[in-house]
C-alpha cells in the first residue's frame, strides 16, 4: 500500500496538470494548483515564502505592471519584438472584421458555431433569373464567336444592359436589380461556364467599379445621379488604381491631384495620372480614379497632404485619354491603359464628397474586404464545374485501345482530383458568400476564397486540358476548354496577385488582425498603455500555454481527444481540424515570439502558414455544405476525398514550417516527428476511383456537382453535342456489355465489334432496337471526338478580320 499511495497521487497531479493545461484555465487556477503540488511534496517553508511571492506578483494586476510589464514593454521595443505598422497597413488590418478565421487562430475551433453560420441556396426567384436572362445571354454568343469578334456582339451588350446585368448590386430603388452577393455569385457562376468574357465584362461593373463605393461612401446626390445610369448602362464604368510602379503596392501611387481656386471662386481639383490594366478602360464613360491630393493651400482644412483619394471623372473631360486596349492572354475583354494631363473637376466629384477627401485607401480596402472573395471565387467554381462536365463526359465518349479513356487508371487520378476539388469549391464560394450577406465583411477569409479558388482551378484546368489531349489544344467552335486555360492567369493576378496574397495577406495580416490578442498588444504598445498591454499580453501567454497542452494531447491521439459536433462519416474530420488548429495557433505564437517583427519578411514561412489556414477554411466550408445539404450518403465520396485531400496539404505545409524554423536540430527532430505520426495523407487510389467513377455516370449526383452552369441542349453546339454522345453512350452500354458477356459465354462467334452487334441481333441477343441505339451512340461518338481545322485562307482571314464574319472551321472525319 505505501508503493501504490505515491502513484496514484503523482498519477492525480499529472492528470490534472494535463486537464487543466487542455481546458485552459486562469493564472489563479493554476497558483492554486501548484500550492496542492508543494502541501504534496511537503515542501519546506522557504519554498513557499518564494511562492507567495511569485504568485502576488503575477495574480495581482498593479503589482505585475510595475515589477514585470512595464520592463517587458521596454524590452520588446528595444528588440523589436513585434512588428511596426505603417498608416496604409493599419488602413488594410482594419479594413472588415473577423470572422470564422479567429476561430483557428484560438486554437480552439468552435465548430458548433461554425455550422451554424448560414450556408445560403439558391430561391424560386434566383432560379427564375439564372434560368431566364442569364440562360439566354448565354445562347446569344459563343466563347469561340466573342473571340473572333474580339467583343460581344452588340445585340448582347444592349441585352445586358436591358436585364441590368450591369447593375445587379444597385438597390431596386436606384433601379438596379438588387441582388444578394450569393445571387450575383451565382449569375456569375453560370456566365464563366460560357465565356470568361462574360464575368469579366458584368464583374468590374458590380464589383471593382464606381458603383460600389459609390453605394457606400457616396453623398446621396451623387448616388441619386449615378446609381441609376449605372444600373441601365448608360454609363459604362472603370476604375483606375493600378499603375506602372504601383501594383500589389497600390498604396505607392504617383497619381496626384491638386486642390485650387478658381476663377469663379469654387474649389477644383487637377489631376494627372498614367494607370494600366483597367478592365472596361477604353469603353468606359465613367471613370473611378485613385489619387494622391495635395491642398498647398489647406482649402479643404486637411492639410497640404490630404492622401489618397477617389473621385468620378466622365471620360469625356478634356485632358482624359481613353480608347486603347492592352491583349491579356488574347481574352478579349477590355483591358486598358489611361492618362490624363490637367484634368481638371469639381472637387464635389469626391466619392463621398470632401468629407471623404483622404479617406481613398480606407474606402479601397473596406471594399475589397468583402469583394474579394466573391467575383473570381464564382467565376473559378463555374470553371471548375464546366471542366468537370466536360471532361467527365469526354472520358466516357473517348476511347482507345477499345475502352473509354475514363476506365484508365491514369485518367481516373485527374478526374478524381477534378471531381473533389469541384465539390470543395462550390462549397467555399457559398459559404463564404453566405457569410458577407450576413454583414461580415471577412477581409482575411476573402483572400482565402480569392487565392485558393484559383489556384485550385488553375489545377482543375490544367487536369481537363490532360484528359482532353489533342481535343483540348486545337482551337475552334468544338473546342471548350483552350480559351479557359489561357484565360487562367489573369485571375491569379488581378485583384491582389496570388503570391503576395498567400505571403502578405492571408498570414501577414491574419496573424496581426485574427489572433485574439496580438493587435491589442500591437496596439497598447503604440500608445504606451501599460495597462491595456498587460491583459494582452498575459492572456496570450495563457493562450500559448492551453494550446500548447492541445497540440501535444491531440497529436498523441490523432484528435480523438477533442470533441465533434457531428455523428457519423465525418465526426473524424471536426476532431482532426481541432488537431490543426491547436497546432497551428501554438506555431503562429512560436513564430512571432522567435522572429518578432522580422517575421513578415520571412515570406517562406508565413507562406506555409497561409496554406494550414487556407487549408483549415476549406475543408470547414466542406463540412460545412456536407450538413446543410442534408447529409447526403451518396456525396460522401466526394466529402471524404476533398477532407483527405485537405489535410494532405496540411501535412505538407506543417513540414515546411518546421524546416523553416531555423531551429539547429529541433527543427529536423519536430519534421521527423511529425511525419512519423501524419495529420493526413492524399486520398487512396480506391476512393478516387470511386469519384471517378461517380463522375461519369448519367444521374442527380454529377447533375449536382456540376448544377448551375450553362449546359446546352442543342447538338450544334459542343457541349451539348458532348452531352448527348455521352448520354447515348451510357445508355448503350449495358446492352454492349450483354453482347460482350454472350460472346465470352461462346454464344456468339469472335467478330469485328459491328459484326458482332449484326450476329447478336439475329441471336436474338439484343433487339433491333436496341441496335438502332447502339448506331446512333457509335454515331454521336464519333461525331463528338472530331476537331476543328480551317483552309489557309479561313485561318489567316480569322486571325487578320475581327468583323461581322466569323469564320466556320471544317470538320474533318
Amino acid at each position: 500500500m505505501n508503493f501504490i499511495h505515491p502513484i496514484i497521487i503523482v498519477s492525480t497531479l499529472v492528470f490534472l496538470l494535463l486537464l487543466l493545461g487542455y481546458i485552459g484555465v486562469p493564472l489563479w487556477v493554476w497558483s492554486l494548483y501548484f500550492a496542492a503540488l508543494l502541501v504534496t511534496v511537503r515542501a519546506p517553508i522557504w519554498t513557499w515564502v518564494i511562492f507567495g511571492a511569485i504568485a502576488l506578483i503575477f495574480n495581482i494586476p498593479i503589482i505585475r505592471q510595475n515589477i514585470i510589464t512595464s520592463p517587458l514593454i521596454k524590452a520588446i521595443k528595444a528588440f523589436n519584438l513585434l512588428p511596426k505598422i505603417s498608416d496604409t497597413e493599419r488602413a488594410a488590418i482594419e479594413a472588415g472584421n473577423v470572422w470564422v478565421d479567429g476561430e483557428f487562430f484560438s486554437g480552439k475551433p468552435n465548430f458548433q458555431r461554425i455550422n451554424q453560420e448560414p450556408y445560403p441556396l439558391v430561391t424560386p426567384e434566383l432560379q427564375a433569373f439564372l434560368d431566364g436572362p442569364v440562360e439566354q445571354v448565354c445562347r446569344m454568343v459563343s466563347d469561340w464567336e466573342i473571340y473572333r469578334r474580339k467583343d460581344l456582339p452588340p445585340e448582347v451588350w444592349d441585352y445586358l444592359k436591358q436585364e441590368r446585368f450591369l447593375g445587379m448590386m444597385i438597390p431596386q430603388e436606384y433601379g438596379g436589380l438588387g441582388f444578394s452577393n450569393f445571387a450575383y455569385s451565382n449569375v456569375m457562376t453560370k456566365l464563366a461556364s460560357r465565356s470568361f468574357t462574360h464575368v469579366a465584362t458584368v464583374g468590374v461593373t458590380n464589383s471593382l467599379g464606381p458603383a460600389k463605393l459609390l453605394l457606400r461612401y457616396g453623398t446621396e446626390e451623387q448616388k441619386n445621379y449615378y446609381l441609376p445610369r449605372l444600373a441601365r448602362g448608360e454609363e459604362i464604368p472603370c476604375f483606375a488604381l493600378t499603375e506602372p510602379t504601383a501594383g500589389s503596392d497600390a498604396a505607392s501611387i504617383k497619381s496626384e491631384g491638386t486642390v485650387f481656386r478658381g476663377d469663379d471662386g469654387k474649389l477644383y481639383l487637377r489631376l494627372n495620372w498614367k494607370k494600366r490594366y483597367i478592365t472596361l478602360a477604353a469603353i468606359a464613360t465613367l471613370l473611378g480614379l485613385a489619387f494622391k491630393l495635395r491642398d498647398p493651400e489647406n482649402y479643404l482644412g486637411k492639410g497640404k497632404e490630404v492622401g489618397i483619394t477617389c473621385v468620378l471623372i466622365p471620360t469625356d473631360t478634356p485632358g482624359v485619354i481613353m480608347g486603347r486596349r492592352h491583349d491579356p492572354m488574347g481574352v478579349p475583354f477590355y483591358n486598358s491603359p489611361t492618362e490624363g494631363h490637367n484634368v481638371i473637376i469639381p472637387v464635389e466629384q469626391i466619392i463621398g464628397g470632401v468629407e471623404q477627401a483622404g479617406n481613398g485607401w480606407k474606402m479601397l480596402m473596406q471594399s475589397l474586404a468583402a469583394g474579394r472573395g466573391i467575383s473570381f471565387p464564382a467565376s473559378c467554381t463555374g470553371v471548375a464545374k464546366l471542366v468537370a462536365r466536360v471532361t467527365s463526359a469526354h472520358a466516357v465518349v473517348r476511347q482507345q485501345f477499345g475502352l473509354s479513356i475514363g476506365r484508365f487508371e491514369g485518367v481516373e487520378e485527374p478526374l478524381a482530383r477534378i471531381g473533389g476539388l469541384t465539390y470543395l469549391m462550390e462549397a467555399a464560394r457559398t459559404y463564404t458568400c453566405g457569410a458577407v450577406d450576413k454583414g461580415e465583411q471577412p477581409a482575411v477569409i476573402s483572400a482565402i476564397a480569392k487565392y485558393s479558388l484559383t489556384e485550385i482551378s488553375r489545377k482543375i484546368i490544367n487536369d481537363g486540358m490532360d484528359i482532353m489531349g489533342g481535343a483540348g489544344i486545337c482551337r475552334g467552335p468544338r473546342n471548350l476548354l483552350a480559351n479557359i486555360y489561357t484565360a487562367t492567369p489573369i485571375s491569379i493576378t488581378v485583384e491582389g496577385a496570388n503570391i503576395l496574397t498567400r505571403t502578405l495577406m492571408i498570414f501577414g495580416q491574419g496573424a496581426i488582425r485574427c489572433h485574439p490578442y496580438v493587435y491589442q498588444e500591437i496596439t497598447a504598445l503604440s500608445q504606451s498603455d501599460v495597462t491595456a498591454f498587460d491583459q494582452a499580453f498575459w492572456h496570450h501567454l495563457g493562450l500559448t500555454v492551453r494550446n500548447t497542452f492541445r497540440a501535444k494531447l491531440l497529436y498523441l491521439t490523432r484528435g480523438n481527444l477533442a470533441a465533434s459536433p457531428v455523428s457519423g462519416a465525418t465526426a473524424k474530420y471536426y476532431r482532426k481540424l481541432q488537431w490543426a488548429a491547436a497546432t497551428f495557433a501554438l506555431l503562429t505564437d512560436i513564430a512571432m515570439f522567435s522572429f518578432g517583427g522580422t517575421l513578415k519578411r520571412r515570406e517562406k514561412l508565413t507562406g506555409r502558414f497561409a496554406d494550414i489556414l487556407t487549408w483549415m477554411y476549406l475543408a470547414t466550408a466542406t463540412l460545412r455544405r456536407f450538413e446543410a445539404e442534408g447529409r447526403k450518403a451518396e456525396d460522401l465520396p466526394f466529402v471524404h476525398w476533398a477532407m483527405q485531400y485537405a489535410f494532405a496539404q496540411m501535412q505538407e505545409a506543417f513540414e515546411g514550417i518546421f524546416q523553416n524554423l531555423f531551429v539547429p536540430v529541433l527543427g529536423n527532430f519536430l519534421t521527423w516527428w511529425w511525419r512519423l505520426n501524419p495529420i493526413g495523407s492524399l486520398p487512396d487510389d480506391k476512393l478516387g476511383a470511386e469519384v471517378a467513377h461517380k463522375l461519369q455516370t448519367p444521374g442527380q449526383i454529377r447533375d449536382r456537382l456540376t448544377a448551375g452552369i450553362h449546359i446546352p441542349r442543342s447538338s450544334d453546339e459542343a457541349l451539348g453535342r458532348l452531352e448527348k454522345a455521352f448520354t447515348l453512350l451510357s445508355q448503350a452500354e449495358p446492352l454492349l456489355k450483354t453482347i460482350k458477356n454472350a460472346s465470352h459465354a461462346g454464344k456468339l462467334p469472335q467478330l469485328k465489334p459491328d459484326e458482332l452487334i449484326s450476329a447478336a441481333l439475329k441471336a436474338g441477343v439484343i433487339s433491333e432496337k436496341d441496335v438502332e441505339l447502339i448506331c446512333e451512340a457509335e454515331f454521336a461518338r464519333n461525331d463528338a471526338i472530331q476537331v476543328d481545322s480551317f483552309s489557309l485562307e479561313e485561318y489567316m482571314q480569322g486571325s487578320q478580320s475581327f468583323g461581322d464574319k466569323v469564320i466556320k472551321p471544317q470538320i474533318l472525319f
